[in-house]
């Protein structure tokens, strides 16, 4: 398979991934949205449908989707180490693409819900236009976008992210995700995506359960960009958390796979 096949594969069908998974958090998250308030159990659904749809399209590359899983795959041996960063590169951008497509398909809510006196006294203390000199280390729309702890503890949220990324990785591997790129089959990406939502629902409620640094790093990096007026901050105290945790926990799993199942 080429660099380019690689490359175009990753990037759609991550984009796909992120417009989904980051589609299903606006939609819970904005009052102008016919699912506001549909609450944790229809995020992870929506993530794990979100899986499996990228999956399913970015088959041509394995469906990767995830560096976390990239570098778990290269340490069992199923791509070329030179392909690694093709395949980071490819799930970079279509985070970004994604993240933008998400603002794009909401773009009314972001208005509505940014300019909304009750929102802002949220995350002001009182009614008022966020200060963006003095922002909250997370700003009213950011976890559309990206991640962040319910409890700020580096060294338990980076635990977290290390753990279910293993599980994950260590799923994908041992289902069988096969070398040059043929992927783990219709029936093992079904299986995937309901591993993610058994994350979502079992791990996921200390930090959002990024396990993935390009689903966290890319929209996060797209918030930062975007023209929103009031959007508050994008945390980027927190930014290293998701994207290195679940590098190690990716890394970890491969290495478990390696001493366990090679």
């Amino acid at each position: 398979m080429s660099s380019s096949d690689i490359f175009i594969s990753e990037t759609i069908g991550t984009a796909v991934l992120i417009l989904l998974g980051g589609g299903v958090c606006a939609a819970v998250t904005f009052k102008r949205s016919k699912a506001f308030n549909a609450g944790w159990v229809a995020i992870a659904f929506g993530w794990g449908f979100a899986v499996l749809t990228g999956a399913y399209i970015a088959a041509k590359s394995g469906a990767h989707l995830n560096p976390a899983v990239t570098i778990g795959v290269a340490i069992k041996g199923g791509i070329e180490w030179n392909q690694v960063p093709v395949y980071i590169a490819g799930e970079m951008l279509g985070a970004m693409i994604g993240a933008v497509l998400v603002w794009v398909t909401y773009m009314g809510q972001f208005q509505a819900h940014l300019s909304d006196p009750e929102v802002l006294a949220d995350h002001t203390g009182e009614e008022g236009l966020v200060d963006q000199s003095a922002a909250p280390k997370a700003g009213p729309v950011l976890g559309i976008f990206s991640t962040g702890p319910e409890i700020r503890n580096a060294a338990q949220n980076l635990l977290t992210e290390i753990i279910a990324t293993s599980v994950l990785v260590l799923s994908i591997l041992t289902l069988g995700l096969s070398d040059n790129g043929k992927g783990v089959g219709v029936i093992g990406t079904l299986l995937v995506a309901l591993v993610v939502t058994g994350i979502g629902l079992s791990l996921g409620g200390p930090t959002g359960y990024a396990i993935n640094p390009v689903r966290d790093l890319g929209p996060r990096i797209v918030h930062a960009l975007l023209p929103l007026r009031n959007k508050g901050g994008s945390d980027w105290g927190y930014a290293w958390i998701p994207v290195v945790g679940p590098l190690i926990g990716g890394a970890l799993a491969g290495g478990i796979y390696q001493v366990a199942f090679a």
